[in-house]
């Protein structure tokens, strides 16, 4: 008897590219929801990203797993005829196209809700469906610009960049899996489903917590580097062969990292006597701190701040972080064998759940692998498929 899943029964709609909406579908498909991923007749781009084998690539498994793959056309009548027959029947649409696109293809929320009531359909784009910049296209780095993120990142009078990680993109999809949630949740109840708007550079703004906060409180924030806009000290301190990390965030923390640091003195002199003299002291202390780590090495640093109870750790990069064994204690690397790709990599989910696991451990659809089987269950028939094919409204 196979387990059941947190998701069993709901059926998704994916009309998305590349990394918000794909993101957000494949946790609900790891959840166990049936994801249907709708291609245009080339692909979702992500297909043609570094690595890639024809129309297969790492990136797009990456955010695409256990979905199955269909390709509809949706410049044709008959291929838009056939996503509505499948919305019927959906629980979720998850789209991010630009606003207007789906609206002018008959496929948005307002017309497919008439048939199906029950329809949650979420749009993630680049600014929403309102205001000045809903036209606007949608890109993480552009967002990061626009939102503030890349006005405080980095170090002070150095040229702006953007985070590591995609993060308004990643943060969107999550915003929108939030709402979908919720959404199917409140469904149960009232019986009727909803739209959701959420957007790239709304989920920049809605990260910028401790940023938003001191703008709010009269301040405009600019770059600290590693440090805390509200707290210290907390960022990376300099050691004899490189940097870590220490979080003495709090007046417990401080007095453990003095004591240990031979400096017992900076607890009562009054430009660290308390948090807010501390970040208003930032830079002072930064540099008294560095002097005295930069005698002894990162792994002598870090042992001693463990035995102390200062909160520390070190600053890895990736080969680093996959070498380390809680990353395969909690099952933080998943392996799955590929048709075309080979044996793959990815990573595994971030959530543990005790009655209904996650599921990260299968592969991406190859490009139109399942749209003869996901169309049948729409009713469309063998002969009809073939006109479709032959007039390249699917593939």
């Amino acid at each position: 008897m196979s387990q059941t899943t947190l998701l069993d029964g709901i059926v998704v709609l994916d009309v998305t590219q590349v990394m918000a909406g794909p993101y957000c579908t494949m946790v609900l498909c790891d959840m166990g929801a049936r994801v249907i991923k709708v291609e245009p007749p080339d692909g979702d781009s992500s297909r043609a990203m570094a690595g890639s084998a024809g129309t297969e690539s790492p990136a797009f498994n990456a955010v695409n797993r256990g979905k199955l793959g269909i390709v509809l056309d949706l410049k044709q009548a008959a291929a838009r005829d056939a996503f509505r027959r499948l919305a019927r029947t959906a629980d979720v649409v998850v789209e991010n196209y630009r606003p207007g696109v789906m609206a002018r293809l008959g496929l948005d929320y307002e017309t497919l809700a008439k048939e199906n009531p029950r329809l949650v359909y979420a749009s993630i784009s680049g600014y929403g469906q309102t205001g000045p910049s809903a036209s606007k296209g949608g890109f993480d780095l552009v967002a990061q610009g626009a939102s503030g993120i890349m006005s405080v990142t980095g170090e002070p009078g150095r040229p702006p960049v953007k985070t590591g990680l995609p993060i308004t993109d990643l943060g969107a999809g999550l915003f929108a899996l939030a709402a979908i949630l919720a959404a199917v949740h409140w469904r149960s109840t009232s019986g009727r489903g909803q739209y959701i708007d959420t957007s790239l550079f709304e989920a920049g703004l809605a990260l910028s917590v401790w940023e938003a906060t001191e703008y709010f409180s009269g301040q405009v924030p600019g770059p600290l580097g590693s440090a805390h806009r509200m707290s210290a000290p907390y960022q990376a301190f300099r050691c004899a062969d490189g940097y870590v990390t220490v979080g003495a965030a709090n007046d417990r923390s401080f007095a453990k990292l003095a004591s240990l640091l031979g400096h017992p003195e900076w607890l009562t002199d009054r430009r660290f006597a308390t948090d807010v003299e501390r970040v208003r002291n930032r830079e002072v202390l930064a540099v008294a701190i560095d002097e005295v780590m930069s005698t002894a090495t990162r792994t002598s640093w870090l042992e001693r701040f463990a035995a102390a109870g200062v909160p520390s750790g070190p600053i890895n990069d990736y080969a680093q972080v996959f070498d380390d064994p809680q990353v395969a204690a909690r099952d933080m690397v998943v392996e799955v064998e590929h048709p075309a790709l080979g044996r793959l990599r990815s990573l595994g989910s971030p959530v543990k759940m005790s009655a209904t696991p996650l599921d990260p451990r299968r592969r991406a659809p190859g490009l139109g692998e399942h749209t003869d089987e996901v169309l049948r269950t729409a009713g469309i028939g063998d002969e009809e498929l073939r006109e479709m094919r032959a007039a390249h409204a699917i593939r």
